[in-house]
């Protein structure tokens, strides 16, 4: 790994201390207040002590955790917990945040309002963010990789990433029968009852059927294009 050119291995400390970091499930002391757990974070972290007041207030203020600081980490929700472990990886201001699967398990007004504090820390720093939740790449992301078994498989800006399979997302109605039958021989990134009918979105570098629409393709599609139809000749 380099890092503006250099070997990590040879930069020590230095390169340490550019790093923030929010492991899908960090640790902490269930019965320690929220402010004590930041004070003491930078305090392992060495910030120094007359920053320390100051940072831990406008942190929480950022993460909207402030009016809970007294409280219990043990006493907070699922989003409050994913909050404060993003204020906790930006105590030394880093320039490279480096987040896991930071919106698992969060309901969707939570979803939006951690995706919005990503969005606001990325703009004077390089922000790494591993998920699953193609949404969220959508919504946050201005570069985006596909990995697969440890290789990277597709890069490049969300346009570029759905040009790739420009022609090859289609959608039709389809009867019980047919549909199941569809829905068996291609990849099917949504299906729809509709009364007596299914509605299919279809992932296939074929036309599925003779009345089959060719679409815009969305992230989703793409990734279901590349980790599923390239494997078996556009089948599961």
């Amino acid at each position: 790994v380099l890092c503006n050119g250099a070997q990590i291995r040879e930069m020590g400390g230095e390169y340490r201390r550019m790093l923030g970091y929010l492991p899908q499930e960090f640790g902490y002391y269930p019965d320690m207040k929220a402010e004590r757990y930041l004070r003491y974070l930078a305090e392992l972290k060495a910030l120094p002590p007359e920053l320390i007041g100051d940072k831990t207030e406008e942190l929480l203020r950022m993460v909207e955790l402030y009016e809970v600081r007294n409280k219990k980490i043990k006493t907070f929700s699922g989003g409050m917990l994913r909050r404060l472990g993003i204020a906790q990886a930006m105590l030394n201001d880093p320039e490279i945040l480096i987040l896991d699967e930071p919106t698992a398990g969060l309901d969707p007004k939570e979803r939006i309002r951690f995706r919005n504090i990503i969005s606001s820390f990325s703009r004077n720093r390089i922000v790494l963010l591993s998920t699953h939740i193609v949404s969220d790449v959508e919504y946050i992301a201005d570069r985006i990789l596909l990995m697969k078994q440890g290789e990277l498989i597709r890069q490049g800006t969300l346009g570029q990433i759905t040009e790739g399979i420009r022609g090859c997302v289609w959608e039709c109605v389809a009867q019980g029968a047919q549909a199941e039958e569809l829905n068996e021989r291609y990849a099917v990134s949504n299906l729809r009852n509709c009364g007596d009918k299914v509605s299919l979105r279809i992932v296939a570098e074929e036309k599925p059927m003779q009345e089959a629409l060719c679409v815009e393709p969305n992230l989703e599609d793409a990734y279901l294009y590349y980790f599923t139809v390239k494997e078996g000749v556009g089948a599961y």
